[in-house]
């Protein structure tokens, strides 16, 4: 496990593991900030947190064709902005994002600049690269023949709007999990940061039945120890369910997932993408984004396996339903009209299952999200409608979806189709100030050779940092001859860039792809 340096300024939530990984898959995550209280002594949110030095981080983890990986809540990075220099760079530019920086944690700590000293580093008072000058530090990283023959880039300068770079970057390719930022885009518009889903349960047709519906919580769980941070627990509906109940023993749960009609598996996927490690067939009702046997992981080498998933993610969820009202008794219906509620338990706030997504890349949390995009727009949530929903919350905003297809909210699906132009006109919105509501994207995004998905790449293979370390924050993407990233990043002159590199014609190994992609965000940083 990696984490800072002693003498930096501490993460309260504890070390952060790393890795990397494929076609985006989960992992559990540290205490979302906003969504947690502090442990004892500690400040009620994390403040700016030091960037350590890859070097001093142990050997660069090995590669596989596979795998993911974690980050806590980071609220600001340090990057380098000058030689030399050192600055608190918050993720989105926005100082609405932040709150008072918070206390140091030891008296050793450095003292940490408030963001609005930072923030005022970034935006008009540096200057803005020249498009030529970015042509000319991309041309050789995008032309390398391990990339393939379909490499479409956009580079949109984020205070003025103004396009750096355009590579393709009107065609429409498979982003794979980049389409991750769409969705969370979307859900945070549709449902604002705060929304919470909840999980009713309510009376059955006969003395004793109770109704289970599913409501689109992929973290709902069993008992405290579940997968997900803060997620709501059946146990604790089971207690509300027998007070409410009285006197009368209850004798059978009916789960009711009529919310979520039509197929559970996206179209497009590959073959086995719904039998786990990293994926699930999509219902209403299910806990621990239908892990069978949900557990944190304790290595890398188990966060690269994954879990394995049930084959029927609503009946195993409403069988442990009923373990907790201490009966066996399940079947399949629907919640009669009118019905007494029962009890009730919620999801962890939208913006917190955004990080979730994000950070850890989780494929079912994306899909349950952007279902929650088509309910809020009174439709019916199926995978169909789920991506025309998004779509049009981001056409709603301005965004250009011109030829987009969104064929599902994971980007696990083969017939998902974005440009980058789409990803960098998305990018520079949320991190402007018309959209406050999007701040959250930026959260949860992986840092470079920091955290997430990013957690061991702009590094040299010695474990050096490179010029994108600290500075890239991107969502990365990857399926067999996919891959791509997409983010923004500070410059060295303190510039703030929107970037999206799609890939979709790789014809060798992903992971030599990825280096390439590594080298184009390290030449912007470089800027």
């Amino acid at each position: 496990m990696n984490q800072p340096p002693a003498t930096g300024y501490a993460n309260p939530y504890g070390p952060r593991p790393t890795g990397d990984r494929g076609p985006d898959f989960g992992q559990p995550p540290q205490p979302p900030a906003w969504d947690q209280p502090p442990r004892s002594g500690q400040p009620p949110r994390p403040g700016p947190v030091a960037q350590p030095d890859p070097a001093q981080r142990g050997p660069k983890p090995k590669r596989k064709k596979r795998g993911l990986l974690i980050t806590a809540g980071v609220v600001a990075i340090a990057i380098g902005l000058a030689a030399g220099g050192v600055a608190y760079v918050g993720p989105d530019r926005v100082r609405t994002m932040f709150g008072s920086p918070a206390a140091s944690p030891s008296a050793s700590a450095p003292t940490v600049p408030t963001a609005a000293s930072v923030l005022s580093t970034l935006g008009d008072s540096a200057a803005m690269p020249a498009a030529g000058t970015v042509e000319a530090a991309l041309r050789s990283p995008i032309a390398d023949a391990e990339l393939g023959s379909s490499v479409n880039v956009s580079v949109v300068d984020v205070p003025s709007g103004t396009v750096l770079f355009d590579h393709g970057a009107d065609h429409n390719a498979n982003p794979a999990s980049t389409t991750k930022i769409a969705t969370a885009a979307a859900v945070l518009s549709a449902r604002g940061a705060d929304y919470r889903i909840t999980t009713k349960v309510v009376a059955g047709p006969n003395p004793g039945e109770v109704v289970i519906i599913g409501a689109g919580d992929p973290t709902l769980t069993y008992g405290p120890t579940g997968y997900y941070v803060g997620a709501g627990r059946l146990d604790q509906l089971a207690a509300q369910v027998k007070a409410a109940l009285g006197g009368q023993a209850p004798t059978k749960v009916i789960y009711d997932g009529s919310l979520y009609p039509g197929s559970s598996i996206g179209p497009g996927w590959d073959d086995g993408d719904a039998a786990g490690p990293y994926g699930a067939k999509i219902t209403a009702l299910m806990i621990d984004g239908a892990r069978t046997s949900p557990k944190r992981p304790k290595s890398i080498e188990e966060i690269h396996a994954g879990q394995d998933r049930t084959s029927q993610p609503d009946r195993s969820a409403a069988a442990a339903f009923a373990k907790a009202l201490g009966i066996s008794k399940v079947e399949s219906g629907k919640a009669p009209d009118g019905a007494q509620e029962l009890g009730s338990v919620q999801s962890p706030r939208i913006d917190s299952m955004v990080e979730i997504m994000l950070s850890e890349s989780d494929n079912v949390v994306a899909e349950m999200l952007a279902r929650q995009v088509a309910i809020a727009k009174n439709l019916p949530a199926t995978f169909d409608n789920a991506g025309k929903a998004v779509s049009d919350q981001l056409a709603s905003m301005g965004v250009q979806v011109d030829g987009a297809s969104m064929r599902d909210g994971s980007g696990l699906s083969r017939l998902d189709k974005q440009s980058p132009a789409m990803q960098t006109s998305l990018l520079a919105l949320a991190a402007g100030e018309k959209h406050p509501e999007l701040h959250s994207i930026f959260g949860g995004l992986p840092v470079g050779a920091w955290s997430g998905t990013l957690a061991d790449r702009n590094m040299t293979a010695g474990g050096k940092p490179e010029a994108g370390a600290g500075v890239v924050r991107a969502k990365t993407g990857t399926l067999t001859g996919v891959a791509a990233i997409a983010g923004i990043v500070v410059t060295k002159s303190g510039r703030l860039l929107a970037f999206s590199v799609l890939c979709d014609a790789v014809p060798s190994s992903t992971d030599v792809a990825r280096a390439h992609l590594d080298e184009v965000t390290n030449a912007l940083a470089a800027l």
